[in-house]
């Protein structure tokens, strides 16, 4: 964590994840970068509208004002947008009331070394490249995938896991993949005694519990993990969290079922899944960020 940060929970967000710039982005893919910019200069006082992750990124700021004292949330604006272009977005954060001063401007190119410069414990963006680099340099990140649905619920904070190449690393998945589901039943009961290597969501996941420590019993914080996984898979899932000290507030086992109801009825504010399948399924009903990671993001040989 950089000199200053402390041990805040710092969260990287494209500006295009927090506001709405499909307009200015169709004058980018349409005219070409000069129109691109030109355009964003003349509407520069044009406030954007909310983008997928603003709901989110509004209740993480929230956090500082529940808490008091020294703000133990940051959110650092990291965009490919120039500080020229990028004056309409600051515009929009001020107009929002969004606490947000520190920033990367990358005129073009992929903001994600800025992530791990700043201490980030998690990107997000809606490029799928720049998360994909994040990832490969070991940062928790995700592709937000747009969705209709959002979150009534103001007072608390809920954030949804799948397990196995998010929180966990891939190494069971690759057995269910490569030999089937009874082999990895098998490997699993086989293993259940030994602890999963951590996948890339287990530093955020870890620096989330540090922050919830500090509401104690109010804490408006809860998480969950959302897995394929059942019994007697389930075991090793455990017995993993409880070595790493690491504690989750609800667990659903579904066992192969469909995961976006039960999202739905968790009131997740967002889910994080490597299986696009899985995103697919959420995206109806939750914010969803969709974790390129692991064997279920490697092309088939």
């Amino acid at each position: 964590m950089p000199k200053g940060f402390g041990d805040k929970l710092v969260i990287a967000i494209s500006s295009r994840a927090l506001f709405n710039l499909d307009e200015s982005h169709q004058v980018y893919v349409n005219e070409g970068l000069a129109a691109y910019a030109q355009y964003q200069i003349e509407h520069e006082d044009e406030v954007l509208a909310p983008g997928d992750a603003f709901p989110l990124v509004k209740k993480l700021l929230r956090l500082n004002e529940r808490l008091g004292g020294e703000p133990r949330v940051e959110v650092i604006l990291l965009s490919r947008n120039s500080a020229d272009t990028g004056l309409r977005v600051f515009n929009s954060v001020e107009h929002y009331g969004l606490k947000i001063s520190r920033a990367a401007f990358c005129g073009g190119t992929s903001p994600y070394r800025y992530a791990s410069a700043f201490g980030c414990h998690l990107f997000l963006s809606t490029e799928p490249d720049d998360v994909r680099q994040a990832l490969d340099h070991g940062m928790a990140a995700a592709t937000l995938i747009a969705s209709n649905n959002r979150v009534e619920n103001e007072d608390e904070l809920r954030f949804a896991f799948d397990g196995d190449a998010v929180i966990f690393s891939d190494e069971a998945e690759q057995v269910y993949k490569l030999q089937g589901l009874s082999a990895f039943t098998e490997s699993e009961k086989a293993s259940a005694k030994e602890p999963l290597s951590g996948g890339p969501f287990k530093q955020f996941l870890a620096a989330l519990q540090g922050l919830q420590a500090e509401f104690g019993e109010s804490c408006p914080i809860r998480t969950a993990l959302v897995t394929a996984r059942s019994a007697p898979a389930h075991e090793r899932v455990i017995r993993t969290l409880r070595a790493w000290n690491i504690r989750i507030d609800e667990s659903l086992f579904l066992g192969g079922l469909s995961k976006g109801t039960f999202l739905k009825a968790y009131g997740a504010d967002v889910f994080f899944d490597d299986q696009q399948m899985h995103c697919d399924s959420a995206r109806e009903h939750v914010a969803t960020g969709h974790v390129p990671h692991g064997i279920a993001n490697r092309p088939l040989s």
